[in-house]
């Protein structure tokens, strides 16, 4: 059951009519860290207005982990900015429970900055027990896919995504030697974006690859 500060807050929130307003009340929300708060910021995600989104994804992430099974069952399939920031809060609490989502964000959506946002993701899971070999592979698959994206802000994600793969993780052989394949075609004449050239050049000197 929420507080009285919270539920106070929520008040706040729905009697909100500018976004100077709807801001001061999802910081108040946030401000609190109490669990219970968690769906209603979800739902401000969804407002299309980037100022309050930006507070209510702060807040979703100082919740922490505790979080993440609500993300999952909340995610507005109809509305491209919130998943964007929902996506952007799974990356950042790097719980592995949100590879599914983050796999099909880069798969599927049509919006650049959510694929972004997933190849970041992924490039940062936590997935240092042994056990998440199979969720290691999902990650550099998905990492590669992304260096193939038609948005260069997407391949760019990838180009990081891939170097801190292969210094920070068991990366087998196989997958090593196609991450480093494609960080050379990025870092070549073939990719269009100089930038993207530059970033994948950084990540191969970086490995010493050269």
């Amino acid at each position: 059951m929420a507080t009285a500060e919270l539920t106070a807050a929520f008040a706040r929130l729905n009697r909100a009519t500018s976004t100077a307003e709807l801001v001061q009340a999802t910081q108040a929300i946030a401000s609190l860290q109490d669990p219970e708060a968690a769906e209603t910021l979800i739902k401000v995600l969804g407002f299309n207005n980037p100022a309050v989104a930006n507070v209510a994804t702060e807040g979703l992430i100082r919740l922490g982990c505790a979080v993440v099974p609500k993300l999952l069952v909340n995610l507005d399939a109809r509305n491209y900015g919130a998943r964007a920031w929902v996506v952007k809060v799974l990356a950042t609490l790097r719980d592995p429970r949100g590879l599914e989502l983050l796999e099909h964000a880069l798969q599927a959506d049509i919006a650049p900055s959510v694929r972004r946002a997933a190849t970041r993701g992924l490039a940062e899971l936590d997935l240092n027990n042994s056990r998440d070999a199979d969720a290691l592979r999902r990650c550099c698959d998905g990492l590669l896919l992304a260096g193939r994206d038609d948005e260069w802000v997407v391949r760019y994600a990838a180009a990081f995504g891939l170097e801190r793969r292969l210094q920070h993780s068991n990366v087998s052989g196989s997958m090593t030697d196609q991450a480093l394949a494609l960080l050379r075609q990025l870092s070549s004449s073939s990719e269009d974006v100089k930038v993207v050239r530059l970033r994948a050049q950084l990540a191969l000197q970086r490995l010493n690859a050269e």
